[in-house]
Order: C-alpha cells, then structure tokens, then sequence
C-alpha cells in the first residue's frame, strides 16, 4: 500500500499587546478578579457602541508586514453569531469577509533526526490576519454542578493567524509556532505566552495516499503549548492512520488534547455545518488604512494607520538577529537558534562576550552546554539564574589567563551556582583551585611528593 501523507493546517489567536481592549476602554489585565474589567460594552447592555483601538490596528498591520502579508487598505468587519453563556452579545465581531492582512509567508527551521547541525528551513502561507473580539471564560464547578461566567477576557483584541495546510507532522506545526511566537514578541504586538492563554492554537490534521484529494480533517481545539501541540499532531495523524487501515472513517469533528493521557479526545461533531449566519457589523464603518502616497494632506495624523510609517518601524525579526549574531561573533548557525530561542540567552551571550577576555566562539560552548543544563535541569529561565553574566565573564576570564584549568572552573561554577554572594577568585581561593606557574614551585611540590613517599618510589624504580 502506499504510503500515508499527513496534511496539517493552523489556526493560531494570539491576543494583542495593548493596554485596553479592541472596542471598548477597559483595561487588559491577566488573572484580575473575576469581572472587574467589564465595561457596558462589554457586557453586551442596549445602545452601547463599538470604538475601534487604534492600538490594536497597528499591531496587526505590523505582525502582517512581518510576516509577508499584503495589507488590505480597506478591511471589513462582521458578526459571526454563535450562543454561548460567556459572548454576552450572541455573536462576535471578526473579519470574515475582508481581513486585515491576507497572503503571507512564514520561514521557520527545523532540526533533522534531533541533529542541531542539520537543519532544514521550511515556509508555511499565512492565508489571513484578521481581528477579532475574543469571548469571555466559563468556568466549571463540577461540585456545585454549575457554570460560572468571567467577563475580564470578553473583547479583548486578538489576531487570528490561519496557516494554509502546509505541514505534515507536530515537529514542523512546532517549529512554526514558536517562529511565529519570537516573531510576536520582537515585534511587541502580543506577548504571546501560551501559559496565560496569550497564544492559543487549533490544528486542522488530515491524511490521504499521494496523488489523492485530502482526506476528512478533524480540528484539535485550544493546545496552549508548543510541546502539547507537537504530540497531539502526530498522535492525531497517527490516530487517523490506524483508523482507516481498520476499515474506519475519519469524522469532521472537534477534539480536545489531554496532555495527561497523551491523546486527543472528541469534543463534538462537525456533522451538521455550523450555520454562524455571518453579516457586516452594522456599527463599524469600513477600516481605511493609508500610505505614504495615499495619505490625505489635511488629515489630523493621530486618526490614521500610514502602514509605510510602520514598515519603517520594523524591528530585525528572528531570522535577522540570527544571521548578524553569526556573522558578529563567527558561533554556528544552531547556536544562533538556541540563543534566540530562550528567552534573554541573547542579551546574557553578549554581555559576557563584552566582559571577557575569551573568544566568543568559546564562551558560547560554556553558555550553552554548562549554563543552560544547570537552567534546564533546576527549571529555571535566564533572569532567575543565580550565576550573573558579570560572574561568568569573571570565571573565564580566569580559564583564559590560564589562572585556572577547565576542570577547576567547572567546580567554580558549581560553587557559583549556590548563590552564596562569593566571586569565582574567592571560590579559587578557597578551595585551593590556582594553576602553579611557577617551575621551581613545581619542583618543590614534586619532590615532597616523593620525600614522603620514598617506599611507593623504591618499588617503582625496582619493578
């Protein structure tokens, strides 16, 4: 039989950055008390009106130059109607039929057989950015058999990413989130923490044998981790696989991951299409955005989007930082992800590099194969390490001077790591770590040595 081709499709929401949310003037706050960040607006009460955040136009129009993306100087937006106990109004305001941003691209890399020297880059369309409300929380109380409806979160600005199916396994769906992430957070447009519900990602995953149409896909809803993502793609496409071969039929439908059992679950079916009987948002006139050539002379600058003034603007994405930390500091282009990919190891890289005497080429093998195990191995991130970048360019620029060998200053970093306030001279101090340059010192130690030891040097020389 032939083989089997996995086909996997995205759709990620990621909230934008911004203090208040995307049609009303309440704040934007995580984990705040249970609605108290509720506007009339945002509890849906007769005759209150939408008022655009410029904020949040700004922040798709600059994710949307990012990633390739046309941007579309007239956007429409819509209600897209569905009834659930926490979207007040019975629908959401989106942009169904004219986005913001529409035919991007996205390049990320990715490892082959778990080898950081071998790597291969890759690109995924974006089909659209559009914005969106988000809804707001339900939360179950299973002993009181009851639903309680948190507000904070309703209509909060968000940016809906959809990725064309041009992936094939949860590796490459991975790769491409956390690409999207950094990207996020260069640009400052959403914080993009998936702990906090900031990134939340769907994954349309289907499979069929070459040369035929695509097979029946199913949607795995809500993964809010890039680990979680990757095991509920392959353990979906490999769900489906088996399925079929058995004689069974794949549903259109909806299904949870659990990171618990490790599987995907259904949610509900697809079977009846769900009729969201979308129409123009009768309250928002058309979003105009303009250029540099298009801009009106007259017009008060603080009510229009100029999408060249935010190109100009454009931070270096991802993919530039990298090149220039391997063409700055002469380190492998697989060093240059693992920097950018924990978050600060760039800045902590660089300040030691200014530090020290040693070759950074050098000092990046101690970043990442001493400091970051130690990072690892306790679950710390860079800003909580105990060991600062001052007292690592410290300690290696003992090794460099040749004060101390390689072995010591890996004792001295295990001392350092403590955190018990000593400085890598005092540890060397201490516990006695110091290289002898002396010869005749040399000689003297040798010979006490063997004074103390005339036996054990009689048996040598006589065996």
């Amino acid at each position: 039989l032939a083989p089997w081709v996995p086909v996997v499709g995205l759709e990620i929401h990621a909230q934008i950055s911004s203090n208040s949310k995307l049609f009303s003037g309440s704040q934007v706050q995580f984990a705040a008390p249970p609605n108290s960040l509720v506007s009339f607006f945002d509890a849906s009460l007769p005759g209150t009106l939408p008022v655009l955040n410029r904020r949040c136009v700004e922040a798709a129009v600059m994710t949307g130059l990012a990633l390739n993306c046309s941007i579309n100087k007239k956007s429409l937006f819509d209600r897209k109607h569905y009834f659930y106990a926490d979207l007040p109004a019975g629908y959401q305001i989106t942009q169904q039929r004219v986005p913001i941003a529409v035919n991007g691209s996205l390049s990320y890399s990715l490892c082959i057989d778990n080898k950081m020297s071998q790597m291969v880059t890759k690109t995924v369309r974006i089909k659209q950015i559009q914005l969106e409300q988000d809804s707001g929380k339900s939360l179950h109380d299973d002993t009181r058999s009851q639903t309680l409806v948190d507000l904070n979160r309703a209509g909060v600005g968000l940016m809906e990413v959809v990725m064309e199916p041009d992936m094939c396994c949860g590796e490459e769906a991975a790769a491409a989130v956390r690409e999207l992430q950094l990207i996020l957070q260069t640009l400052g447009s959403s914080q993009a923490v998936m702990a906090e519900g900031q990134l939340r990602v769907d994954a349309n995953v289907s499979v069929h044998h070459p040369g035929e149409h695509y097979g029946v896909r199913t949607e795995v809803k809500n993964i809010n981790s890039v680990r979680f993502l990757a095991k509920a793609v392959d353990y979906e496409i490999q769900r489906q696989i088996e399925e079929l071969q058995n004689g069974g039929t794949i549903l259109n439908e909806t299904r949870a991951f659990d990171s618990k059992l490790g599987c995907t679950v259904p949610m509900r079916d697809k079977e009846g299409k769900q009729d969201y009987r979308f129409m123009p948002e009768p309250n928002l006139p058309p979003l105009i955005l303009y250029d540099a050539k298009s801009l009106p002379a007259n017009m008060n600058h603080q009510q229009v989007v100029n999408i060249d003034w935010i190109h100009e603007r454009l931070p270096d994405l991802p993919s530039v930082k990298r090149a220039k930390l391997v063409e700055r500091y002469g380190i492998l282009p697989e060093h240059s992800f693992t920097l950018l990919n924990e978050d600060g190891l760039t800045e902590f890289f660089e300040n030691v590099v200014k530090q020290t005497q040693m070759k950074p080429k050098k000092v990046i093998g101690w970043i990442l194969n001493d400091l970051l195990s130690y990072l690892k191995q306790h679950s710390l991130t860079v800003e909580e390490s105990p060991v600062s970048s001052i007292l690592l360019a410290d300690l290696l620029n003992l090794l460099e001077k040749k004060e101390i060998s390689s072995t010591a200053a890996k004792q001295v970093l295990a001392e350092l790591w403590k955190g018990e306030g000593k400085t890598p001279l005092e540890i060397v101090k201490e516990k006695k770590l110091e290289l002898i340059q002396d010869q005749k010192e040399l000689e003297r130690i040798c010979q006490a040595v063997i004074d103390g030891q005339e036996n054990e040097v009689i048996m040598m020389v006589l065996g």
